[in-house]
């Protein structure tokens, strides 16, 4: 563990504990560029603990662009004042973050080069979550101008003021994941670290030392002490998604959590105060599973202080237009492409799909286009394939009548319907109805609908049937 010596008489600092202080990232390296430690903000910054990166060249703790170019600390010795660039580090979540970097050269007893302190600021609270410029319609990250969407803009601003629980609901692909982090950058806590769990992507054991930390030897393979998301988001916000997958024993930790602001790490009796913002999101209908028993009602409603719920795509009306055009715009500089939109067929197609996956899969399907589109306009050529095999799959269906194998005979698949089903609830019964025939061989379900296999399991996969 580094220590700073001859600071305090008869007395070695944990450094660990200076830096740790700091309100902003901060990292130390050593004379070859590679990492001692990290600090907690960083850590957050990044998405990566300071015992991972310990030992690695800076450039790839940081995956910085002015390392690309010509690292600050380089120019450095122990005459030099420090150096300061505004650059971008990619972390975890692979998002891009605009920083400004300020590297010194830090000196020994005997005036020598010992090492470099690299103090690491986030400026996405000054130059706004992304840098396709302003919108007329939009907050953050998140574009419309429908009503539901205009109610969610009034309100942001004001929650963002306060440090209340919040628990943002909505289909998956809505925009919980950038409302949580639009919220933290117009707070005050927007220096702060953001750090965000999925609470359904980890083992409840794993998950545990994950959120809470634990101890050294606290349990099999624990050789070092671990602060922990809690401990890490510290005068920040931690954003857990997927919150009602998160196991009954660790939402009663979580409830006590809420109560107190205390953490209590896996193996240790002492308790660490944080000041921390807890946002929850989930798909899930919670007051469901409250019902069900599956999770606990006082976490719930201490959960819930303030509500607010995303609508889907589709109940979003000309969102989608305006979604279309806002996302050609950003990938066509993104990709350096002079594209001018979608031609009138390309619209058609477009404003008739049903969006499952929301703005999301709106999103993958225009990077796609604007990806393989070598005109001016996106015509319907350039779409995503499942996009235009939904309207011939349908008109197949209807003129087919595959054969019931457990009858010995042919039947009409539309005649147990009624007239008043949408397509979707239609497709979805067609599809139950040929897994039930196939006693579940999704092969054979196939060959009775007279679909590809990969159709049958994107529409399995999109109906949500297991």
């Amino acid at each position: 563990m580094p220590y700073i010596g001859g600071l305090f008489p008869n007395e070695r600092v944990v450094l660990s504990s200076f830096i740790n202080a700091f309100p902003v990232g901060a990292l130390i390296l050593d004379t070859n560029r590679r990492v001692v430690l990290l600090n907690r903000a960083l850590e957050g910054l990044l998405g990566l603990s300071s015992e991972e990166a310990e030992g690695l060249p800076c450039y790839a703790v940081l995956r910085a662009r002015a390392c690309l170019r010509c690292c600050p600390a380089l120019a450095l010795d122990t005459s030099s004042e420090s150096v300061s660039v505004e650059s971008d580090i990619i972390n975890r979540e692979r998002q891009l973050v605009p920083v400004r970097i300020t590297t010194s050269a830090v000196k020994g007893f005997e005036g020598n080069l010992v090492g470099f302190l690299e103090v690491i600021e986030d400026l996405r609270a000054m130059q706004g979550l992304h840098k396709e410029g302003p919108t007329a319609f939009s907050f953050g990250g998140i574009v419309g101008k429908s009503p539901e969407m205009e109610k969610i803009f009034r309100i942001l601003p004001v929650l963002a003021e306060s440090d209340s629980s919040i628990l943002i609901t909505g289909e998956t692909g809505t925009g919980k994941d950038v409302i949580a982090e639009a919220i933290h950058q117009a707070s005050n806590r927007a220096k702060g670290p953001f750090i965000k769990v999925n609470c359904g992507a980890l083992p409840e054991t794993l998950l545990e030392s994950e959120l809470f930390g634990h101890t050294k030897g606290a349990f099999t393979g624990a050789v070092d002490d671990k602060p922990g998301r809690f401990r890490m988001a510290n005068n920040g916000t931690l954003y857990l998604t997927e919150i009602g997958d998160l196991p009954l024993p660790l939402q009663v930790k979580l409830l006590t959590f809420l109560d107190d602001k205390t953490v209590y790490p896996i193996g240790s009796t002492r308790g660490y105060s944080v000041d921390v913002r807890v946002i929850a999101a989930t798909h899930r209908n919670l007051e469901e599973m409250v019902a069900k028993g599956t999770f606990r009602k006082d976490l719930f409603y201490r959960l819930n202080v303030v509500r607010l719920h995303l609508p889907a795509l589709r109940e979003r009306g000309e969102d989608i237009l305006l979604l279309l055009d806002h996302f050609v715009r950003l990938f066509s500089h993104k990709l350096n492409k002079t594209i001018e939109g979608f031609s009138p067929q390309a619209l058609r197609e477009l404003k008739k799909y049903p969006y499952p996956g929301n703005v999301r899969e709106l999103r993958n399907i225009v990077e796609y286009a604007v990806n393989v589109c070598d005109a001016r306009l996106i015509f319907p050529r350039h779409l995503p394939p499942y996009l235009l095999e939904s309207e011939q799959e349908q008109a197949a269906l209807m003129a087919r009548t595959p054969v019931d194998t457990s009858a010995g005979m042919q039947s009409n698949p539309l005649a147990n319907f009624a007239s008043t089903d949408n397509w979707s609830d239609i497709e979805r019964k067609i599809i139950l109805d040929a897994l039930a025939k196939a006693k579940g061989r999704r092969n054979e379900a196939a060959r009775l609908l007279g679909w590809a296999r990969s159709t049958l399991w994107r529409k399995m996969k999109q109906y949500e049937i297991n």
